[in-house]
Parts: C-alpha cells; sequence; structure tokens
C-alpha cells in the first residue's frame, strides 16, 4: 500500500490537479537522485517501468541518467529495484520489431543504447551484477546484456576487455544450475564472442570449453535439446578462426569427448572396425544438427594448421566410418566427406570399413552387415551407384548428388600424388605373367557400359561419374595417358550392370552364388578405351536422334551422357598425340560430322590436312559454339564448392545456392576441375583455329614434349616441396625430443645435487652418532665409578642397579 500511495502522490501533483505524463515523468526522474530516501528511489522505478512502453522517447530523454545511477547505487543493494531498473532499461535499449514506426523505434533504441554505453562503469556494473545470486538480477541483467549486444556490440566487447571481473561473472553464470538463466547465459556468450578472438581467448583460459562440456553430458550429449545445440555452438565459436584456441584446446582432454558424443571409441585400431553403436543409431532431426556441429568442430581441428597428432587421425577415422559405413542422415555424410582436408595423408587403401544396407520394406529398422573392403574401395563405389549400394542410384535427388560429388572430391584428394595415380592405372593393366584380361573393376565396367535404351537413369548417373573419376587419373599426368592407353577392359567377367552396385559389396551372410568359368577373351578382339569410348559416343548420338521432341526430360539425359563423355575425351586427348591419333583411327572425330563428310577425316592428323576442314565450317562458327559453352547457365553455375544443379535449371544468371532441399532434384554437367580446364585454354584454342598451319608451330607457344617436360619437372618440386615439408615435420618432432631430453638432463643434474645432500646429511648423522655413542660410553663408564664409590661408602645401591651393574660387566 505504500508504494501505491506514494506513487499516487507523485502522479497526482499539487492539489490534485491532473498531469501529463511528460510533467510525471519528470517528477519520477527527480525522484531518482541519491538525496531521497531509498524507499522513494524504489517506487520512481517501479513508476518508470509501468510508463516506459508508452513514452519510450520521454522516459529516455529525462530519466536515463538517473536510472543508470540507480542501477551503479542501488541494484546490488536492493534486488526489487535492481530488477525493476534493469527491465526498464532493457525496454528503453530494445529494439521493437512490432511497433508501429519500427525505423523511429530502431532509431531510439540505439540512441539510448548509446548513451548506457558512453559510460564504461556502467557496462563493468552489468558484469557485476552477474555475480549475484537473485534468479532475476541475474535473469534481468542477462536480457539487458544480449541487447547491448545486438545493437552495439564492438563497444560492449571493449568493455567486456577492460572489465575486472567480466571473465569471471560469466563463467559463473554457467555454473548456474537453474535452466533458464543457463539457457540466456549460452546465448549471451554467442553473441559476446562472435568476431572477437580477445574474448575467445579470454573466457577459454577461463575454463569455458569445461563447463560447456560438462553442459552437454549434463543435457544428454547429441541427444539433448536446444541447449545442447546452443552449447555447441559456444565451442564452435570459440574455436574457429582462432589458432590460440585450437592449440589450447589440443592440449586438453577435450578432444576425445568429441567422438565420445558420437560413441566412436579413442583408441580404435586401424584394423578394428568401429562399434555398431557408432555405426547403426536413430536419428532425428534434433540429433542430426547436433551431430553436424560436433563433426564440424572436429573437421575445423583436422583443417587447421599443426593437425598433427593421435587425435587428428581419431578424427579423420571417424569421418571416414560416420561417411562410408553408417545410417547417418545423407546431409551428414556429405558434410564428413567435405570435411575432409585437402592435403589427405590417410591411407583409405588400408583401412577396413563394414558398410550396412538397410533391409528392404522396414522402414531403416533392420540392417544387413556387408562384407568388409578397403575405404577406398567403399568410396569409388559410393560415387559410381551411391549410398547403400546403389539403393536410391535411379534417383535425381539433391542430398544423394551432393554426397557422391563430396565422395568424388575425397578421391580427387587422394589421387592427387602421381606415384597413386600409377599405382591405380597398373592395376587395371594385366601382368606380363598373367593370361587373360583381368577382372574388370566397377570403375572401368560403368566407365566402358554401353548405352542402351530404355534410358536408364542410374546407369547414365554412374558412367558419368565414372568419367569424372578416370579424368583424376589422367589430369596432369602423362605417363598416367600412356598406361590408360594400354587398357583393354573386358565386360564378359561382369554381369552386373552400373546401377546395381560392383564387386565391393557383398552381404555378409549371403551364400556365394555359383558362376560357371568363362573362357577367355583374346587379347586381339579386345578393344582399348579409347576405342569403346568414341563407339559408345554413337550409339549416344543415335539414341538421342530418336528422342521424342515432346520427351523433353529423356533428350536431356542423353545430352548429359555426351557431355560426361566428350568432357573426359577433351582432357585426355589435350596435349597427348598418341591418344590423338588412336582416337582419329577409332573413327571418333566422324562422329561428330555429317556422314557425307566423314570419310574424311579417316588418316587426318597433320595440322595443315585438317586446317582446310576448320576452314570450311569457318573458325567464327567454331568460336562461337565455344563461347555459348562459357556462357551456359550450366557452364557458370559449377563453383568450386559444388557442381550440383537444381533440377529443372535455375533461371539465367542465378547462381546455385547451397541451401538444400528435401526431396529436390538435382543434375551434374560439368564439374570445376573441367570447367577450370576449359577456361584456361578456351583462348589459345581459338587464336589457333584461325592461326594458318605453317606459322603455328613457331606461334603457339611449347610443344607438347615441352609441356610434358614442364609437367614433369613441376611434379618433381612438388613432390621435393612435399619431402621438404616432412622434413620440417620431422625435425619439429627431432626438436621436442631434443627439448626432452635437455629437460630430462635437468632432471637428473637435480637428482644428482639431492643425492649429494642427502649424502652429506647421512655423513652428518653418522658423526653424530659416533659422539654419541662415545658420550654413552663415557657416561656408563662414569655411572660404575659412581655405583663403585656408593659401595664404598656403605650407601645402598638397588638391585635393578646391580643387576645392571652385573650386566654390564658381563658385558
Amino acid at each position: 500500500m505504500e508504494f501505491f500511495s506514494q506513487t499516487y502522490i507523485a502522479l497526482r501533483g499539487p492539489t490534485g490537479a491532473p498531469q501529463s505524463p511528460v510533467d510525471a515523468i519528470a517528477k519520477l526522474s527527480d525522484r531518482l537522485s541519491p538525496s531521497t530516501l531509498l524507499a522513494d528511489r524504489r517506487a520512481a522505478v517501479l513508476s518508470l517501468k509501468g510508463l516506459v512502453r508508452d513514452c519510450k522517447a520521454d522516459v529516455g530523454d529525462r530519466a536515463l541518467p538517473g536510472l543508470i545511477q540507480v542501477l551503479q547505487k542501488d541494484a546490488e543493494i536492493d534486488p526489487d529495484m535492481g530488477k525493476a531498473v534493469l527491465e526498464t532499461l532493457h525496454h528503453l535499449c530494445e529494439v521493437d520489431d512490432t511497433a508501429k514506426e519500427k525505423d523511429k523505434d530502431r532509431e531510439l533504441s540505439i540512441k539510448h543504447t548509446d548513451y548506457f554505453l558512453a559510460d564504461e562503469h556502467a557496462t563493468h556494473t552489468l558484469f557485476k551484477l552477474l555475480g549475484s545470486s537473485q534468479f532475476y538480477t541475474r535473469y534481468s541483467t542477462l536480457q539487458l546484456l544480449s541487447t547491448l549486444l545486438q545493437n552495439r556490440r564492438p563497444l560492449v566487447q571493449n568493455h567486456f576487455l577492460s572489465a575486472s571481473n567480466g571473465a569471471a561473472s560469466i563463467i559463473a553464470v554457467l555454473d548456474d544450475k537453474r535452466e533458464i538463466i543457463r539457457n540466456e547465459s549460452i546465448l549471451m556468450i554467442q553473441s559476446l564472442i562472435f568476431q572477437s578472438p580477445d574474448i575467445q581467448k579470454v573466457l577459454a583460459f577461463e575454463t569455458a570449453f569445461e563447463k560447456l562440456f560438462e553442459i552437454i553430458t549434463r543435457e544428454g550429449g547429441i541427444e539433448g535439446d536446444v541447449i545442447v545445440h546452443d552449447a555447441l555452438r559456444c565451442i564452435d565459436g570459440l574455436l574457429r578462426f582462432n589458432s590460440s584456441n585450437q592449440n589450447y584446446f589440443r592440449g586438453t582432454p577435450l578432444p576425445a569427448s568429441l567422438c565420445s558424443l558420437l560413441q566412436f571409441p579413442v583408441k580404435l585400431q586401424l584394423q578394428d572396425p568401429p562399434p555398431q553403436e557408432f555405426a547403426l543409431q536413430f536419428w532425428d532431426d534434433k540429433k542430426a544438427s547436433n551431430v553436424s556441429l560436433v563433426i564440424g568442430v572436429m573437421g575445423m581441428l583436422v583443417g587447421s594448421k599443426g593437425n598433427s597428432g593421435q587425435d587428428i587421425h581419431i578424427f579423420i577415422r571417424c569421418l571416414i566410418e560416420l561417411a562410408l559405413a553408417s545410417n547417418a542422415p545423407t546431409v551428414l555424410k556429405t558434410q564428413a566427406l567435405r570435411l575432409l582436408p585437402s592435403n589427405l595423408a590417410f591411407p583409405l587403401n588400408e583401412v577396413i570399413v563394414t558398410p550396412y544396407m538397410p533391409v528392404p520394406e522396414t522402414n531403416g529398422e533392420e540392417w544387413d552387415r556387408l562384407e568388409p573392403a578397403s575405404a577406398l574401395d567403399v568410396l569409388v563405389e559410393l560415387a559410381l551407384h551411391g549410398e547403400y549400394n546403389g539403393q536410391h542410384g535411379d534417383k535425381r535427388l539433391k542430398d544423394y548428388l551432393e554426397l557422391r560429388a563430396a565422395a568424388l572430391g575425397v578421391f580427387d584428394n587422394f589421387v592427387r600424388k602421381e606415384e597413386v595415380k600409377q599405382a591405380i592405372m597398373h592395376a587395371m593393366i594385366p601382368s606380363e605373367a598373367s593370361t587373360g584380361a583381368p577382372p574388370i573393376i566397377p570403375l572401368l565396367y560403368s566407365l566402358c557400359y554401353p548405352p542402351s535404351t530404355p534410358l536408364n537413369i542410374g546407369n547414365i548417373t554412374a558412367t558419368h561419374f565414372a568419367t569424372l573419376l578416370f579424368s583424376r587419373l589422367l589430369a596432369s599426368s602423362p605417363r598416367s595417358k600412356a598406361l590408360a592407353r594400354s587398357i583393354k577392359p573386358s565386360t564378359s567377367g561382369s554381369s552386373a550392370l552400373p546401377s546395381q552396385g560392383g564387386q565391393f559389396f557383398v552381404p555378409a551372410d549371403s551364400v556365394p552364388k555359383v558362376t560357371h568359368a568363362q573362357e577367355p577373351e583374346d587379347e586381339d578382339t579386345l578393344q582399348s578405351i579409347l576405342q569403346v569410348l568414341s563407339e559408345n559416343i554413337s550409339l549416344c548420338f543415335l539414341s538421342r536422334s530418336r528422342v521424342d521432341a515432346a520427351d523433353e526430360r529423356e533428350a536431356r539425359e542423353w545430352d548429359r551422357l555426351i557431355v560426361s563423355y566428350l568432357a573426359l575425351l577433351m582432357q585426355w586427348l589435350w596435349e597427348d598425340p598418341k591418344a590423338v591419333r588412336e582416337f582419329l583411327d577409332a573413327g571418333g572425330l566422324g562422329v561428330h560430322m555429317h556422314p557425307s563428310s566423314r570419310h574424311l577425316f579417316h588418316g587426318l592428323y597433320s595440322r595443315s590436312t585438317i586446317h582446310p576442314i576448320i576452314s570450311r565450317l569457318t573458325v567464327d562458327a567454331l568460336v562461337g559454339h565455344m563461347t555459348r559453352v562459357r556462357e551456359d547457365d550450366r557452364f557458370k553455375s559449377v563453383g568450386p564448392e559444388s557442381m550440383v544443379l537444381s533440377y529443372p535449371a535455375p533461371t539465367p544468371g542465378a547462381l546455385v545456392s547451397n541451401q538444400r532441399h528435401q526431396g529436390q532434384e538435382g543434375e551434374i554437367w560439368f564439374d570445376w576441375d573441367f570447367v577450370d580446364f576449359w577456361k584456361s585454354n578456351q583462348y589459345a584454342v581459338q587464336r589457333a583455329l584461325g592461326t594458318d598451319p605453317d606459322t603455328l608451330a613457331t606461334s603457339s607457344g611449347p610443344s607438347a614434349e615441352s609441356m610434358m617436360l614442364i609437367g614433369s619437372l613441376r611434379e618433381v618440386i612438388r613432390t621435393q616441396a612435399e619431402e621438404i615439408d616432412a622434413l620440417k615435420t620431422k625435425l619439429t618432432g627431432l626438436s621436442a625430443d631434443v627439448t626432452k631430453m635437455n629437460d630430462l638432463k635437468s632432471r637428473v643434474a637435480e637428482l644428482e645435487a639431492t643425492v649429494r645432500d642427502a649424502e652429506e646429511k647421512r655423513k652428518n648423522v653418522e658423526k653424530e652418532q659416533e659422539d654419541l655413542l662415545v658420550l654413552l660410553d663415557e657416561m656408563s663408564t662414569k655411572r660404575k665409578k659412581d655405583k663403585e664409590r656408593m659401595r664404598l661408602a656403605g650407601l645402598d645401591v638397588s638391585e635393578d642397579e646391580e643387576e645392571q651393574s652385573d650386566g654390564d660387566g658381563e658385558e
């Protein structure tokens, strides 16, 4: 009643005359002066709190200085007043999105925020109030800090760094057991650490990582609710773009906690499979979102500098197992593959993984364990046919294509070394001691599988990815191109369609089928890959010409398959004269010409003989076709990060969005390697088309042999650079060993000094013992003499003393 009475008196004015809100706010502002009673100030603050929503501008203009003064002087003493003044200040600084005049309200809120932050002591008071145990004080303080950070983050961050108790108060709030305060504090920390490496370092060294992981564990790990998601976002914010925090984090036991959250064993050996609890889990959107943040932190640590150590190898193994041998959602598998480092030095061909496949018509509740295979084989199979042994290979869903594109990227990183490319190529060529052709691998089978009608989307997509994988083996490698010309695949040893998976996936509990022995094909009847590709292109053009004009979808798929063949041939034949000759011998160039002129191209290999035909086709027409390719949206939309386009194609000029839409169809036309190859050589080709063949050799730059030499020298330089990096890494390890050895030497010196001191003490003790023995002997002698004198004097001697005397005599 006292509060209402005081409020009524303040608002009533003299003789009960009615007052305007401005007059009432002016009087209430005067009552905020420290010279008034505490109860009057409390009543004034509560009244201003009731007026602030309707009279925000007037309260801010007249009462804001007094409110800040009350915050600094009285909020810590009086919890009720502290709660009221914090809520009032929050209303003054908060931007009301529901206001009628949003721009004016925002301008007013920013004005109040700037006034509040003009004096850093007010902000310091807020951090001090976070140490209060009162619920409403803490909660209101967090709300006000969040609003100030939203309006003027850099100023609040500067004030935080200058506050003496800022970091300690933040960590103390994280220890609060009340869920509302803890959740609000995590949201505030996310905004506080944004783009501020200094604050990130301060909180990291104040045990913020440990507190956040405790919250995650207490809330149920990755199965937890939104609080777990916010805590994981805080951890990500503390680590991202902050090498200092990343190094600190690696030095703690916390990296192992990331694997534990995913139920992946930390000390898993290379040859051991992960437990089934990791591979097969129940997934929902909430869990998938949390796991996405966890593997994002793993990928950040793997891809950053100084990424050596056992933890990094465990992270890479965890990402590989999650992507290749688990039932995780497709989006998570794609993310895991993309997080693998570009300089991948992980032995994919040595790691054995055990894939799983869902049992049909069980809604993902029952799974078959398939036969173990190397991670490299499973990766290639994933790129060729999609996940789960090609179960969704005939679907155009964008998420599925993104996963296969990510697998292609990992394969590209793995085969960047020349020796790896050549090893894979040698595996496709039969050895001299073998009789007959080697068993065809899925990559070659998908690459050479002839197109057929009716159209099969799964087969076309598998062949398309086979061309992309094979182009990675040929890129910038003259030796690999030479080996590829020696490959003569045999299709008689395999009866599976490309879309049905390859030889790497066999159910563990299946009964092996009885296969009848087939007679080996005659080596003379086998065709090279270039010859097979030439025939396949001819079949594609024939099938494309027979498609009904109204069936745009089928025509588009045939065009996509033709483009994939041509893109591979362009990269293969570039700067490889022998491959060009073999392709022309197979009639490859005649495929693109009118039947009446195809015979002109058989046997034409020199520039002088081909130049008249180019002139007949006109250089302008050829250059126009090349320009149309570069200006096509399907070409322009491909970037280094993604080559999957939306189906149907986006509107002209629109770039591909990275946003995934569940159920949205997609398609692939080109990869970034081909786009970069085309852009790098387009103008050189255009100049060459219009140049006279007699002057072309002297003006077109280095010859093919020179380019091959340059390529080999570049490869040598790259190899030597890698060796230098390896030696630097080894030197770093040796330096660490030398440092450890020096520490051990210092420890040995300290122990030797300790031993010397102990030896001196022992000698002193022995000397003291000898002195004590001498003294004891003197005392014994003196005692005997005293006893003898007592007997002579006729004094009585006790029996104990006599026995002692006799004992001494016997001794």
